[in-house]
């Protein structure tokens, strides 16, 4: 059923649903559960009642102008260089209220001008200049979140190690950069036609390759047992954590890619607990987008999210390109 979705199809799926479940979890960022629930009901977050995105697809955007500017066959410095001064120009989004003259690409668009809650670590990493080795303590889920571009550009092994280098730009713990890899190379492995079970098993054998990774290994392999064990539902996810660091985004993400090829329900899911509800959301849109393309998205959501007519022409360079 799945072979016939095209990589353009694949690509904007990927990209509009990381905004889709940003925005449908950004309603409710930092509230609790109990507070979502008497907010929206036991069902959780079923609607789409504001439709901005934040500082994740945000980020995603540029991660996506970076690598459209290296332009294809650019040696490996080149590519990490032109993601790095697309974060730089991110930055400026937050720090400015408006776009300063003569700003060109993403730079130039008002409305990326608002500032949406972005993490800490992805703040001073910038402010620092963007260097390997910042921030050595932090694997903020911030690194993850921006990722998915790398798999859409790349094949499976370069996607993950151009995730995890990229990673290192605002955060140093080596389970930042693994958990960005491997969500980069589950992305990968979808948008090559594999299926979410394989595409996640191959992960964590790659995973598996390397001592500083376990933690990210680990959280996969609980996010695939829980997934065998309790369909995805609101708040289902806690075991897993609350998604503010990377692993356990990551983890909560695929728990509900695997537990469920039912859309609305899954985002729904992964967006409706006490954690970092617009990071996971986004995460999960992003891979089922990947895997099942756009006409799989919900579209009252899909329609109407903030930013997409950007999304969809990005989208489109961005298939043409890789």
């Amino acid at each position: 059923m799945h072979a016939a979705i095209t990589q353009a199809d694949r690509t904007l799926g990927c990209l509009l649903g990381g905004a889709v479940g940003d925005a449908l979890g950004y309603q409710v960022e930092f509230s609790h559960w109990d507070r979502i629930k008497e907010s929206w009901g036991p069902e959780g977050v079923t609607e789409l009642r504001r439709n901005r995105i934040s500082d994740d697809t945000q980020m995603t955007l540029f991660t996506v102008e970076g690598l459209l500017l290296a332009q294809p066959g650019a040696s490996s410095e080149t590519f990490v260089e032109q993601v790095r001064l697309a974060y730089l120009r991110w930055l400026v989004t937050q720090e400015e209220p408006m776009p300063p003259m003569a700003s060109e690409g993403l730079a130039a668009q008002p409305w990326l001008y608002d500032r949406r809650a972005p993490g800490r670590a992805c703040m001073t990493g910038l402010q620092e200049g963007a260097r390997p080795g910042v921030n050595p303590n932090s694997k903020g889920c911030g690194t993850v979140m921006r990722s998915a571009p790398f798999g859409l550009y790349f094949g499976p092994v370069e996607a993950f190690a151009f995730a995890e280098r990229c990673s290192a730009l605002t955060h140093g713990h080596p389970t930042a950069g693994a958990s960005a890899g491997a969500f980069a190379m589950i992305v990968a492995h979808l948008m090559l036609g594999a299926t979410p079970q394989r595409a996640v098993s191959e992960t964590m054998m790659h995973l598996r390759d390397g001592i500083d990774r376990s933690e990210t290994a680990d959280a996969l392999q609980r996010a695939y047992k829980l997934a065998g064990n309790v369909p995805p539902g609101p708040n289902t996810c806690v075991p897993l954590g609350e998604g503010w660091v990377a692993e356990e985004a990551l983890a909560i993400a695929v728990y509900c890619l695997l537990g469920t090829d039912d859309v609305r329900k899954g985002l729904t899911a992964a967006v409706s607990h006490s954690g970092d509800s617009d990071s996971t959301g986004a995460i999960l849109g992003n891979l089922y987008g990947a895997a099942y393309g756009a006409a799989a998205l919900p579209r009252e959501w899909a329609s109407q999210v903030e930013g997409r007519e950007v999304i969809a022409a990005l989208a489109g360079l961005m298939a043409a390109d890789a």
